[in-house]
């Protein structure tokens, strides 16, 4: 049989119409090793077909296969770990392995006693296959579980020490497939892997480079595997490996990496250096949705220096971003909306946006059914309307535009709710605007979200309250709609930035009189007198004049008491 081509696909299904399949499961059963590793060695070729697999599953294979990996011979635990690898990429082969013990016999094939530079050729095949059989089952949160348990951990992290590079590229896949999962995130920085991810990114292998990446990007959520990637010297091969590569998976994986990495300040500046900034700019056409979800995202976080906000404007970087509000696909548009905000922030960089129509492209994404992509849009409208040359007359342009922004008042999510009461604060800097979104129920719409515990939500609603209570009867509006009581509870919240913001806010609602009485009522005065002495100016200052405030009505109450 071992005669035919077996890689082909009609050579395959013949052994299977014919009964081979049968016949080969069968002589795994006998005592007789010769039989079993020539079957073996068959099947291990045919399983690369999709139907031969799921027929290889129904005939009780795997079963069969996971007792061989008890066998003292290498040969045939070699065949079968390397079998089972290929017939468990689909979803209830992966199930039957975990359920008859295979996964810890898999795990027990890792287990090198040696140190991996003296392993014979034998010894590290058997690992390598064990590895391979693995990085197919650990598709599943529950394999990935059952790895963990099994002790796979630190014997991944020993073979990740390895000088060969087929064994590398299982152990790696393994292991950025379980990055997905906290637990495994937490061990691959406690068992030192960082390093060897790092190191593995210089090799002349792309798929171990897009492995050790793909790990990278998916434990970089967290600040000290940022930094581990830094100080092993991380940073520059992912800089590099961004500017040269045509291969589109492993560009997906580094890219994913720089986004992660950026989010610290230090490995930005860093990538500037690198001139990173410039490679990305140049991803921003023509490439994968998501090879530019991970490039729109690393430009967002690289946005936090100046100077790169500077280099994405000189490369002609802001109208792809532009170009990119258009899109539909959610993950893009919350990165794409983010780096547009960003870059907004220059002056030079918002007059490009403006005359792009960016701002309207920002403004129209409000209407997005996604929450993320509301919130991210609102967020980047907010630096759009402070450095644009006349924002008043630009918010108005847009039809529609004011009612839109506060009828998301009325959202569930408390993201959205943050966001949109930013916006309203910036375009209740002007007058006529301020007139405007009054008209469309501002005020009662604030209101209603007084009662909150959430302090993000807390600080923009307390700075639009502030901003809206500079029209009409808008203080008095507020006082109607029961919104005075609960910001009084916001100055016992443990962020300054709330309290800043409240003092604020009851400041200028101090300037009716019915408020400061609720205000008095609810125990304010004990609250400011502390805030009064505080080093931040304008807290101190807001404090102390809506204490004013309400001191000046208590004597002319007395006064017109008592005369």
């Amino acid at each position: 049989m071992r005669d035919f081509n077996l890689s082909h696909e009609t050579c395959q299904l013949a052994i299977r119409d014919v009964g081979g399949l049968e016949v080969l499961i069968n002589l795994l059963d006998t005592e007789e090793i010769k039989c079993k590793i020539g079957s073996l060695k068959i099947l291990k070729e045919i399983s690369q077909n999709a139907q031969i697999r799921r027929t290889i599953a129904d005939l009780g294979g795997l079963q069969i296969m996971v007792n061989i990996l008890d066998s003292l011979d290498q040969d045939l635990k070699c065949l079968a770990a390397e079998t089972i690898a290929n017939v468990a990429r689909f979803k209830r082969a992966r199930r039957t392995v975990r359920q008859y013990g295979g996964i810890k016999r898999l795990v027990g094939l890792l287990d090198c006693s040696a140190s991996l530079n003296q392993l014979q050729g034998k010894e590290i095949e058997v690992a390598r296959c064990g590895a391979l059989a693995l990085w197919s089952c650990s598709k599943s949160s529950r394999n990935k579980e059952a790895i963990r348990k099994a002790g796979g951990i630190p014997l991944l992290a020993q073979l990740l020490k390895s000088p060969h590079s087929n064994m590398l590229i299982p152990v790696v896949g393994t292991l950025q497939e379980c990055a997905s999962e906290p637990s495994y995130r937490l061990a691959i920085k406690h068992e030192k892997m960082i390093e060897n991810l790092v190191k593995n990114l210089n090799s002349d292998k792309e798929e171990l480079q897009m492995h050790c990446a793909s790990a990278i990007f998916k434990c970089a959520e967290d600040q000290e595997t940022r930094d581990l990637v830094r100080q092993h010297g991380g940073l520059k091969p992912l800089a590099t490996l961004v500017a040269n590569s045509g291969n589109k998976e492993l560009l997906a994986a580094v890219t994913g990496a720089i986004w992660k990495c950026a989010i610290s300040k230090e490995n930005v500046t860093k990538f500037r250096e690198y001139k990173a900034i410039e490679a990305l700019v140049g991803l921003l056409t023509d490439q994968p949705e998501e090879v530019l979800i991970n490039v729109v995202g690393a430009l967002g976080e690289c946005c936090q220096e100046q100077a790169n906000r500077t280099i994405i404007r000189r490369c002609g970087g802001i109208p792809s971003l532009v170009a990119l509000l258009t899109g539909t696909n959610q993950a893009l548009l919350v990165n794409v909306t983010k780096a547009v905000g960003s870059c907004a922030v220059e002056p030079e960089n918002m007059s490009i946006i403006d005359r792009l129509d960016g701002v309207r492209l920002l403004w129209s994404l409000l209407k997005n059914p996604h929450p993320g992509v509301q919130a991210s849009a609102a967020w980047a409208i907010c630096p759009c309307i402070e450095n644009a040359k006349d924002a008043g007359e630009m918010v108005r342009s847009f039809v529609g535009g004011l009612e839109l922004i506060v009828n998301l008042l009325k959202s569930e999510n408390k993201e959205v709710l943050a966001s949109v009461c930013a916006a309203i604060t910036n375009i209740a800097k002007d007058e006529e605007n301020l007139a405007v979104i009054t008209d469309h129920g501002v005020v009662p719409l604030l209101s209603k979200l007084a009662n909150t515990n959430n302090d993000k939500l807390r600080r923009h609603l307390a700075d639009a309250i502030s901003r809206c209570c500079m029209w009409g009867s808008n203080r008095i509006g507020f006082g109607d709609t029961k919104a005075v009581a609960p910001l009084v509870r916001y100055l016992k919240s443990s962020d300054p930035e709330v309290h800043r913001a409240t003092a604020q806010a009851l400041y200028q609602l101090s300037e009716d009189p019915n408020n400061c009485i609720t205000m008095h009522e609810n125990g304010v005065v004990k609250l400011l007198l502390g805030m009064a002495g505080s080093t931040d100016e304008t807290l101190q200052e807001a404090a102390a004049g809506c204490i004013a405030n309400i001191r000046r009505l208590a004597l002319a109450t007395e006064k017109a008491k008592y005369g």
